[in-house]
């Protein structure tokens, strides 16, 4: 290895874990709209151009920053059944939503206020959202519960949405009985159970 490579666990990857760690809690003290880079750098020990010159952009950094909280406060879950999966991940999303962290990433998501860079953020986060989300659908069609040719982000969104609905605009429970509804319709409407 030359002396130029960087080495895994070396000060780049530390100096990488402060900045995405700080990042993460001026989101959920500030919000989107106050996220400054400059109180990330001081929260992480590091100068500012630092982390200009690694992420480029302040939206870039909010983007990690919010991707890398939910792939850790919403892991993806695998019990063995789409149904049962589909369930799980609707108790994570409504425990997640009602908490700090979820209550800025829905305040983000549903901002009226769009740019080109603020629009460019939302998409790539649901993109690798979706890339995580996808093995719950993957792996119901290697067991043969769904048929391979199903759309796994129409069936994701069809179950996500009304959670989101329920969490967003209605604001009644999301409780096991909903979503073992929501989790029938989902299935039903990609081929794979009577609702």
């Amino acid at each position: 290895m030359s002396a130029k490579q960087a080495r895994p666990g070396g000060r780049s990857a530390r100096v990488r874990s402060a900045v995405v760690t700080a990042a993460q809690e001026v989101l959920v003290d500030a919000g989107p709209a106050e996220f400054a880079v400059g109180e990330v750098a001081r929260r992480a020990g590091v100068h500012e151009t630092s982390i200009y010159r690694r992420w480029g952009t302040r939206e870039r950094l909010l983007l990690e920053a919010m991707a890398t909280l939910s792939s850790k406060l919403l892991p993806i879950p695998d019990t063995g059944s789409l149904r049962e999966d589909l369930i799980a991940f609707g108790h994570a999303l409504a425990e997640y939503a009602a908490g700090p962290p979820g209550q800025t990433l829905l305040r983000t998501m549903a901002s009226t206020s769009d740019n080109d860079q603020t629009t460019g953020v939302r998409e790539e986060f649901w993109r690798t959202r979706y890339r995580e989300c996808r093995p719950i659908v993957d792996r119901a069609a290697v067991r043969g519960e769904i048929a391979e040719t199903v759309d796994a982000r129409v069936l994701l969104e069809t179950f996500v949405s009304g959670v989101h609905f329920r969490l967003l605009l209605t604001r009644e429970e999301v409780d096991q009985a909903f979503l073992e509804r929501l989790a029938d319709i989902a299935m039903w409407a990609a081929g794979s159970a009577a609702p």
